[in-house]
């Protein structure tokens, strides 16, 4: 069944040390890996990545700081989201978020609807997320706690 919207996911963090500190390499290790489960993933639409095949060389929006990263992904359903974050391998590595991660003040995540087809940029992602830690949950920017319906598709004009 072909959705009219899909659903786009954004994660910020600032890792504890350098990419290539010791402390963080579990986590690089595992990042290819993880990303090809996405990738294979039922109801994967897309992900931010470079050449790398990952995002933890992106520039972005939100800081100049080179501890700061970001992962952006698109999902045809929050239910295909939830299974790959919290019912594959994804899980093992979000549970020890804390080892490579510092503990943010904000809102760290933001889902929202798109039109299918449509590529998010960082800087929508940066006003979504924003949104979000100003506002918390609506219908423009939310997370699985509160999760808000895809938009309806619009209505053909009857001839």
């Amino acid at each position: 069944m072909a959705h009219a919207f899909h659903l786009a996911q954004l994660n910020v963090g600032r890792i504890l040390h350098p990419l290539d500190h010791p402390a963080i390499r579990p986590f690089m290790d595992a990042l290819d890996h993880i990303n090809r489960l996405a990738d294979n993933a039922p109801g994967f639409v897309w992900r931010l990545q470079t050449e790398s095949g990952n995002a933890t060389d992106v520039k972005h929006p939100w800081s100049a700081d080179p501890f700061f990263l970001v992962n952006m992904s698109v999902w045809t359903t929050p239910q295909a989201l939830r299974d790959f974050i919290y019912r594959s391998e994804h899980r093992e590595y979000l549970a020890r978020r804390g080892e490579f991660f510092e503990k943010m003040a904000q809102a760290h995540y933001v889902l929202w609807w798109i039109p299918a087809g449509h590529i998010p940029t960082l800087e929508e992602a940066a006003g979504r997320l924003e949104h979000y830690q100003r506002n918390g949950p609506t219908p423009y920017a939310f997370w699985f706690g509160n999760l808000f319906p895809a938009p309806e598709p619009p209505v053909a004009a009857a001839r």
